[in-house]
């Protein structure tokens, strides 16, 4: 199904894109169905002060430092300040460091000038973390992105089709949690990350 919805045949410019840590084993498979190399994206949502697991944005590891995504809207929602917003954003970006280190190593990021990219994780919730992936491979110049996942809230996906090709099995009515829709949810470890990376 996948391969039928990328830009024409293909032509072995294809590169696979996982959102670590969740979406490398996913993006692993992908990968393996459509013998298109693997690499990984690793992005840290930020999350409201007095709720983290409440996103009002994202940021995601590029070639030259981070790009975020900032859902404006929300960030005035919440009442956050600037200086609220920068100090999430600085302990994320702490983060974010320390897992590109300990998943990328001194790998380069794989070339995607003018591929077709194929972002994947294993869900879309918000999408914060998803959009922040997308601006990063644009910026690195993708001709193409399409993002795959098995399951994302109804409202997300219509949202990101807005923007770029969608493959997702499942949009249930009730969402709930990218988590809800899997037997076994527990997070991959970072060796497993590694093992599937390289």
């Amino acid at each position: 199904m996948l391969r039928a919805q990328l830009p024409g045949p293909p032509r072995g410019d294809v590169v696979v894109i996982g959102l670590a840590r969740g979406g490398v084993p996913v993006a692993a498979e992908v990968a393996r169905a459509l013998s298109a190399p693997l690499d990984v994206c690793v992005v840290r949502k930020l999350g409201a002060p007095s709720q983290p697991e409440f996103a009002f944005g994202a940021i995601a590891e590029d070639v030259d430092g981070i790009v975020e995504h900032i859902d404006v809207e929300t960030v005035r929602g919440l009442g956050l300040h600037a200086s609220d917003v920068e100090k999430v954003r600085r302990a994320a970006a702490a983060e974010l460091a320390t897992r590109a280190q300990r998943y990328r190593g001194d790998r380069p990021f794989l070339d995607v000038q003018g591929k077709h990219v194929v972002l994947v994780d294993d869900g879309l919730a918000t999408g914060a973390t998803m959009r922040a992936a997308i601006r990063s491979t644009r910026r690195r110049g993708a001709a193409t992105v399409t993002v795959a996942v098995p399951v994302g809230a109804p409202d997300t996906v219509a949202e990101l089709r807005a923007d770029v090709d969608v493959v997702c099995a499942i949009t249930p009515a009730e969402f709930f949690a990218v988590g809800y829709h899997y037997d076994d949810f527990s997070p991959p470890t970072d060796d497993e990350v590694r093992a599937l990376l390289s």
